[in-house]
């Protein structure tokens, strides 16, 4: 028996006549809006890519084997279950229709369509290479599981292969790690590969001397963490120097290739970075969706593909169609969780006063909680209001509140236990790296679109159900 190709969904599976609200995005933009409909009179479709709501602030810490991707990705299904009128369906919504109202999604070549009465787009942003997308092949991103996964086994495994190397100049390429982007992942990541070789892994090996392997920051900006303004990016790139990362501004990537990358100073001078390992953690691009959203709706479109938005996050003259978190452009409203956080609670605030008839609320005005970044165990710097910290006490608020916003009281007690591993001890209890964490992203892209056609998924073509279109030897 097959799966038909094209189903449409009424967003439950029966027809309760209340309006449907589909929301795409299982981040915290999407979540926080379907958590926030709870007890609204209406019927919720959330629409994931994943099964799981990502933590995405805490992925450097699955990548440098801190805590594990579990305890930062918990499943949207476990989260929203005692939500009755809510739905999660997995998915990547590959078409959006203003005018007809309806929302479609894809997974392994099952195509659904979603009537919606509210629309909430929360579909969020990946990584940027500023129009250089072949540098994703040697140098990843940290947007997803599966990055922080690949970079795990990156990392670990370039200690690994320089073991086993006898020639220098193998072994300084395979223990160079390059990090670009100097923003708060860049500087978190950078300084947890720092702790990593020198605290971690400085007993473990025989050949090699992992407290010697070298770490760069590169960013063609002038100063550490621009957001957070010159002193605390100051403070900032001082303490990575002293636990021995190599911070160099002004500095912007031109090429990456397998064994390292080109680098152009302010100066004009190229020169060259062997590295095995090479991290991009710079910029982000809305997902694709916003220049749909625009074509049909005449909102403007910036470069990074956020697309304006009315002052109570709608699109103009689609009431609606509610946009949040990093897809939505709306004064200079920053990239961060607490945008999106905000911004979701405020669209499902407007659904629920529509559908009661209560009166709308003001604009949205986002409210800033600052901004933290860590740098190393008991030091980092927060920026919040007025106040500018920096050293341990900035390091207790970002551990604080980082702990208020993971989901589930099961991933907060886990996540303290890990941490209290890594900060106070030495160890690490996620170290596992595995070929397909490094090289099956890179498999997948060869593939294609035949990737899609499995035993798992089902075959797309109901006629070649006994035809195994996967080349495996076995199931």
């Amino acid at each position: 028996m097959t799966t038909p190709a094209t189903r449409t969904s009424d967003g439950r599976g029966t027809d309760s006549g209340r309006p449907r609200v589909v929301i795409i995005g299982s981040g915290f933009g999407g979540l926080f809006a379907a958590k926030a409909l709870k007890r609204a009179p209406v019927d919720v479709t959330l629409i994931g890519k994943t099964a799981n709501h990502l933590f995405q602030p805490l992925l450097y810490q699955v990548a440098t084997g801190i805590l594990s991707e579990g305890e930062i990705a918990p499943a949207t299904r476990e989260i929203l279950k005692h939500q009755d009128n809510t739905r999660v369906v997995l998915g990547e919504v590959t078409d959006l229709d203003l005018t007809a109202r309806t929302v479609t999604s894809t997974v392994l070549g099952r195509t659904t369509v979603h009537p919606y009465d509210e629309l909430i787009v929360a579909a969020g942003a990946g990584q940027s290479y500023f129009g250089n997308d072949q540098f994703a092949e040697f140098a990843p991103g940290m947007k997803s599981i599966d990055d922080a996964l690949e970079l795990r086994g990156r990392i670990f495994g370039a200690f690994e292969l320089a073991e086993l190397a006898t020639d220098q100049a193998e072994i300084d390429r395979l223990m160079t790690f390059v990090v670009v982007g100097a923003g708060p992942t860049g500087v978190e990541m950078a300084g947890q590969i720092a702790e990593l070789a020198r605290r971690t892994l400085r007993r473990d090996f025989r050949t090699i001397d992992p407290t010697q392997a070298r770490i760069v920051l590169l960013d063609a900006a002038p100063i550490v963490l621009p957001s957070f303004g010159e002193k605390l990016g100051d403070a900032a790139r001082r303490h990575l120097n002293r636990i021995g990362v190599e911070v160099q501004l002004g500095a912007m990537v031109t090429d990456v290739d397998a064994d390292g990358l080109d680098v152009k100073d302010s100066d004009g001078q190229v020169r060259r970075i062997d590295a095995a390992t090479k991290i991009w953690a710079a910029g982000v691009q809305a997902s694709g969706l916003g220049r749909l959203l625009g074509e049909q709706s005449g909102a403007e479109v910036d470069r990074a593909g956020r697309i304006s938005v009315q002052p109570d996050l709608t699109l103009p003259g689609r009431p609606e169609v509610h946009v949040v978190g990093d897809m939505m452009a709306l004064g200079k409203l920053p990239g961060v969780a607490q945008v999106a956080i905000q911004g979701g609670r405020y669209a499902a605030d407007a659904i629920t006063r529509r559908q009661t008839g209560k009166q709308p609320q003001p604009p949205f005005k986002y409210k800033d909680k600052g901004s933290m970044a860590t740098i190393s165990r008991f030091s980092a710097v927060a920026d919040i209001g007025k106040f500018k910290f920096e050293g341990f006490i900035a390091w207790v608020l970002w551990l604080v509140v980082h702990l208020m916003y993971i989901v589930g009281f099961k991933s907060r007690f886990t996540t303290v236990f890990h941490w209290l591993i890594s900060f106070l001890g030495r160890g690490r209890s996620q170290r596992v790296a595995t070929q397909q964490q490094v090289y099956g992203r890179l498999a997948l892209e060869q593939l294609g679109a035949g990737w899609e056609v499995s035993k798992t998924g089902g075959p797309k073509d109901p006629t070649a159900d006994d035809e195994d279109m996967t080349n495996r030897d076995s199931a």
